[in-house]
């Protein structure tokens, strides 16, 4: 069950990782200014108050971010993804810039060869999932240099999404999936200096989504 604070935290997390405050995000996407107010989330009497569903499905339009985005960084998704609790489960470590070169993945996105490091992490549901360390500043200020991203090559993957992208040349990205039709797949960052990517899907050898990050 999603819980009043983390409907909360996660209008919070949009708006910071788009640059905003709760007020320019409430008016980018035609609200009023004060709707997501730190007063407005709770009565004068201490009774709980939540957003509307109207008003959460137009902030999501506006930024062009998925529901799962959405609630990436709160409490409620974590447990609901599996990530709740601490445990001693490892999974392969590599630096994004290193992982353009060749043989440290398979055809389908997976860890395979030598030079792998690894990562604790709470565990998780399902196999197949390896980090990422970020490199660059293309996803700033969501994704840092540094940054340890969680990736799955057997997640499905819908508009919105954070990825990796690996193309067929060895160019490893993390992006997010602005668009994919029968041909072609378009990309965008978070930092503002860098353009959107538009490339052919033969150009591309897999797309793995990001389900997890380590700041």
């Amino acid at each position: 069950m999603l819980s009043h604070r983390a409907i909360w935290d996660g209008i919070d997390g949009l708006a910071r990782r788009h640059g905003h405050s709760v007020s320019a995000l409430a008016r980018l996407a035609g609200l009023d200014a004060t709707a997501f107010n730190i007063s407005k989330r709770v009565s004068k009497d201490g009774r709980e108050r939540w957003p509307s569903t109207e008003s959460i499905a137009k902030i999501l339009e506006a930024t062009g971010e998925s529901f799962d985005s959405f609630l990436a960084d709160t409490g409620a998704y974590m447990q609901a993804s599996g990530f709740a609790e601490p445990g001693q489960r490892t999974v392969p470590l590599l630096g994004l810039a290193q992982a353009g070169m060749g043989g440290f993945f398979d055809g389908a996105g997976f860890p395979v060869g030598q030079g792998w490091d690894e990562i604790e992490l709470p565990t998780p549901q399902g196999n197949g999932i390896y980090a990422l360390e970020v490199s660059g500043d293309s996803m700033e200020p969501l994704y840092r240099e540094g940054d340890r991203i969680v990736v799955s090559p057997t997640e499905q993957v819908r508009r919105g999404d954070r990825v990796v992208v690996k193309t067929r040349d060895g160019e490893v990205m993390a992006k997010i999936l602005a668009r994919q039709s029968a041909k072609q797949i378009e990309l965008h960052s978070l930092n503002p200096a860098y353009a959107p990517r538009i490339l052919d899907l033969v150009e591309v050898e897999w797309v793995a989504r990001i389900i997890w990050a380590s700041q």
